[in-house]
């Protein structure tokens, strides 16, 4: 019984992970980074559909992402996507193709970005610690109803601790990376 809920703890921690490296991944830097445009949806024939699902995306050069839809009728759609976004980019289009050129960041704007990395990471490491809590609640009820001992709980709960600091120091490791490529001229 104590097992599989270990498992499901220790995913769940890493889903946390992901989630959060996904929410990084998000973060504009001064280079060009087709997965910004991963949370954008536009309403295409009626429903929210990922850019990604109805066009090319390419980054011919490190300032630069180009978005070429499949049907051209969408590309009024998806500039207008891109325009209510908050991505701060201008999108230039010429009727086949929409140019995202991305400028180069002010020393302002990196260090807001920079807090807004530290922050997501926070809400990430905040995942984990509730999905230690809760496994350490199951623990402590499994202990109170006699189905492990009271020294396998704390066995337990130092196993729970351990995956709670590995995955934390990931989370660690992937903001610092974010960091560096942010303040990176």
């Amino acid at each position: 019984m104590i097992d599989p809920k270990l498992k499901e703890t220790d995913e769940n921690m890493r889903k946390a992970v992901e989630a959060t490296l996904r929410d990084l991944r998000a973060i504009r830097t001064g280079r060009a980074n087709p997965a910004i445009l991963d949370s954008l949806r536009v309403d295409y024939y009626g429903s929210q559909t990922p850019i990604n699902q109805m066009a090319t995306i390419g980054v011919p050069e490190p300032r630069m992402i180009v978005v070429q839809p499949w049907d051209k009728t969408a590309i009024d759609a998806i500039v207008k996507a891109i325009q209510s976004s908050d991505l701060g980019i201008t999108p230039s289009t010429d009727g086949v193709v929409i140019r995202l050129p991305f400028p180069p960041l002010t020393e302002d704007r990196r260090r807001d970005l920079v807090k807004v990395a530290h922050r997501l990471a926070e809400e990430g490491k905040v995942s984990i610690r509730n999905v230690r809590r809760d496994a350490n609640e199951m623990l402590k009820d499994a202990a109170k109803s006699g189905d492990i001992s009271e020294d396998e709980r704390d066995r337990l709960m130092d196993v729970v601790q351990d995956m709670t600091d590995e995955h934390t120091t990931q989370i660690d490791e992937l903001v610092e990376s974010k960091v560096k490529e942010i303040m990176e001229v």
